[in-house]
């Protein structure tokens, strides 16, 4: 059961556990409410017989006294069992969407937009929050205690009990058959709901181009139409509820009207007594509230499916795994017959095979969408090779825990992400455990220093949100840091220099020259004279490695590198006129 649970409304082991815990405490309630019927009954049955006794009076007055107290403890402990645990639950639940999306390859976040995942994470769990502590809980609670009370029914009238409980599963069938049409509206909401804040993000995030180019009336009218199309998915998603919900709520008071028909047939023929009457008058009228919001909390839990659909997707999906140790002899990057391609189906390596040796500067170049980045991203384990082999020191990465293996390299990516913090946190990233002197040793090699200091606090200054409060290539600066202060021994730059001034970036390589001394450097570069000093170049064209030697020899074949340094030559003499 807790197995079942826990694949069928992704829930932890103690979630599963909680869960039925808050289905036996909304048992236990809604049994609690029925006491005050039996006593009533009681009482009914005493009055008939005469006046009570002031013994009986006592009773009664006692009953009562403890119905009270038995519904109040009751409810104390259905508010415990399911509320608070489901709390506790839905933190649960975000903190380990968060683990196992840091463990999925990254061709998974090809396929999804931060907005599709920041509503899993935060709308989804969000949703089934209520679910847990009200819907699920309190149906259960409901058809189990239906279920006792139908029973009991039986033993007084077996008659009456059928005219009481024929609704029951006709407005229940009616709920049921409602999930397909249910599913499909909600996922068709979920869509605008999606289009609609992947356009609000897109809006924000561009608001720069949209001004620059007069497009903000045009894209607004464009995101009204996404906002405009939520609302009307919202509208048909209530009544296509609405429909089923209500028509089952219908049928389920008619066994109110058949009850007091049949009862008051049989009361007519003698074969009814009416004490047991007023009975099944009393037991129906408090029988049919709770179900009617069992109905209600049915549907409720029938449209949470695409929520924990959209959640298993995640918690589904393949990790990477490896072992937690390293093997490797050295540092040296091998690429063997390597072959890749995107979701998308596109090739974008088909046979690639090359070796950056330790203590030596490899720079991969070659035309756009050549698979330069793609070939750092493999070495980094960021995705896994479909034919092939990368090597680390003879060790095979694809066998090894991608943390383990990271903890080798220190990477600057073209496009650069920093923090809402202070320019000495954002650099500590790199590792958090280094002082503060390390930190500014890390810092001024990168040229920080330059900008750092002429700021109203300094290296202490916070620099807003991804470093809007920075230019890009001071930004570019503080990632080329970050590496720094890891001192690992590979460096990955990916453009590294792409947003630094000429002066800038010769300091940076100066710098660079003092790290890599016994280091495995590669350098994915556009520029021919980034790489001008590399030890080794690797031409990439077509998926595969076109040409490889030292900058001097591949002049000399006069191939594809020599043909990109002419070009960019006579680009740069390029002027106005």
């Amino acid at each position: 059961m807790i197995v079942w649970l826990q694949k069928k409304y992704a829930l932890s082991r103690q979630g599963a556990v909680d869960l039925i815990k808050g289905c036996i405490a909304c048992v236990i309630q809604n049994l609690s409410f029925m006491f005050p019927v039996g006593l009533l009954y009681r009482l009914v049955a005493n009055l008939l017989n005469g006046t009570p006794e002031g013994s009986q009076v006592v009773f009664y007055a006692a009953g009562c006294i403890l119905c009270v107290v038995l519904i109040g403890i009751a409810t104390w402990f259905q508010y415990n069992a399911t509320y608070f645990a489901t709390y506790v639950e839905s933190g649960v639940r975000r903190i380990t969407l968060a683990e196992q999306l840091r463990k999925i390859p990254l061709s998974f976040f090809g396929k999804k937009d931060l907005a599709d995942l920041t509503s899993t994470i935060m709308a989804d769990c969000s949703f089934l929050e209520q679910s847990f502590s009200h819907f699920i809980p309190e149906l259960a609670g409901s058809v189990v205690s239906t279920v006792l009370i139908a029973v009991s029914l039986f033993f007084f009238d077996w008659r009456m009990a059928l005219a009481a409980l024929w609704v029951l599963p006709i407005s229940f069938a009616i709920v049921g058959l409602s999930a397909k049409v249910q599913e499909r509206l909600n996922q068709k909401a979920m869509d605008a709901k999606m289009a609609c804040a992947d356009g609000i993000q897109e809006c924000i995030e561009t608001v720069q181009d949209l001004k620059a180019n007069n497009a903000e009336d045009a894209y607004l009218s464009g995101l009204e139409d996404k906002i405009r199309a939520v609302e009307k998915r919202s509208i048909i998603n209530e009544f296509g509820l609405a429909a089923f919900v209500v028509t089952a709520s219908l049928i389920l008071k008619l066994g109110i009207a058949s009850v007091a028909l049949v009862g008051s047939i049989l009361l007519i023929q003698g074969t009814l007594d009416v004490l047991t009457f007023f009975l099944f008058l009393l037991v129906v009228s408090r029988f049919y509230d709770p179900l009617q919001g069992a109905l209600q909390n049915l549907a409720a839990v029938i449209s949470t499916r695409t929520n924990i659909a959209r959640m298993n997707e995640i918690l589904n999906h393949p990790i990477q795994q490896g072992e937690p140790r390293l093997t490797n002899q050295g540092y040296d990057i091998c690429f063997d017959h390597v072959g890749f391609s995107y979701n998308s189906g596109e090739t974008v390596l088909k046979d690639v095979s090359f070796k950056a040796r330790q203590g030596e500067v490899t720079a991969l170049v070659g035309p756009s969408g050549g698979g330069k980045t793609t070939v750092s991203r493999l070495a980094a384990r960021f995705w896994d090779a479909e034919r092939g082999k990368i090597t680390v020191g003879g060790m095979d990465i694809s066998k090894v825990d991608p943390e383990t293996l990271l903890s080798l390299f220190s990477i600057v990516f073209q496009d650069v992400t920093l923090f809402d913090n202070t320019i000495l946190e954002n650099i500590r990233i790199g590792n958090k455990d280094a002082t503060d002197e390390e930190v500014l040793r890390a810092a001024r090699l990168a040229n920080c220093d330059e900008f750092a200091e002429k700021l109203p606090d300094k290296w202490n200054s916070n620099i807003g949100e991804n470093g809007c409060e920075l230019s890009g290539g001071e930004r570019q600066r503080i990632s080329i840091a970050r590496a720094f202060l890891k001192d690992a021994p590979i460096i990955l730059l990916d453009e590294a220099t792409a947003s630094l001034d000429v002066e800038n970036e010769t300091l940076i390589q100066t710098a660079l020259s003092r790290l890599i001394q016994n280091k495995t450097v590669l350098v994915i570069a556009h520029r021919m004279r980034t790489v001008a000093g590399a030890d080794k170049i690797v031409v990439l064209d077509g998926g595969r490695a076109a040409e490889e030697g030292t900058p001097e020899e591949l002049m000399k074949k006069d191939g594809i590198y020599a043909h990109m340094v002419k070009t960019q030559r006579e680009s740069q003499e390029w002027t106005l006129g």
